[in-house]
């Protein structure tokens, strides 16, 4: 699904949807969350990583960059944004609108069973994928991958800057 995305010919109609893309891909490649994308400036980027400090939890992190996150930062070097930021980052609730159209345009529409509870009362419900995916989803595919590709946890606790394995347990 991310190289589903990656490869996706975004309509001419819909270039907001390219800058859209390229954060959303930055974070499931960095494993930053969309508050910490959105203020990351020119200076905590270094020469084969990023030094960040966490708008969350004010943990401060430093997270090797790769070839994808590379290649997104090298695309925008060059845009003048404001406050010396390095990505086209745009408020969180218009992101996750847009997210849901892209991954709908890139058919990521796998059927998902949402199961609820009030009080003892189940309710099933089912959703196609696009329409579960949200800004935090960047975070969760970053550290579900890394774990999947055998990255030790505590490696991965130190790049999402979770900081006991409780906290990391849910994506576990």
């Amino acid at each position: 699904e991310l190289e589903r995305l990656k490869q996706l010919q975004i309509p001419s109609g819909l270039p907001h949807l390219e800058a859209v893309r390229d954060v959303f891909l930055f974070c499931c490649f960095s494993g930053l969350r969309h508050s910490d994308a959105y203020n990351l400036r020119k200076n905590d980027i270094k020469e084969d990583h990023i030094e960040v400090t966490t708008v969350k939890t004010a943990d401060s992190v430093s997270i090797e960059l790769n070839s994808v996150t590379r290649e997104i930062l090298q695309k925008y070097k060059d845009f003048p944004f404001a406050d010396n930021k390095v990505l086209p980052v745009i408020q969180n609730q218009p992101m996750n609108r847009h997210l849901k159209e892209l991954c709908q345009l890139a058919g990521i529409n796998e059927p998902i069973r949402i199961t609820t509870y009030t009080g003892n009362q189940r309710k099933d419900e089912i959703k196609e994928k696009w329409e579960l995916v949200g800004t935090h989803t960047g975070r969760r595919t970053f550290i579900v991958n890394c774990l999947s590709l055998g990255i030790p946890p505590n490696v991965v606790m130190k790049w999402t800057g979770h900081s006991d394995y409780k906290a990391m347990k849910p994506y576990i």
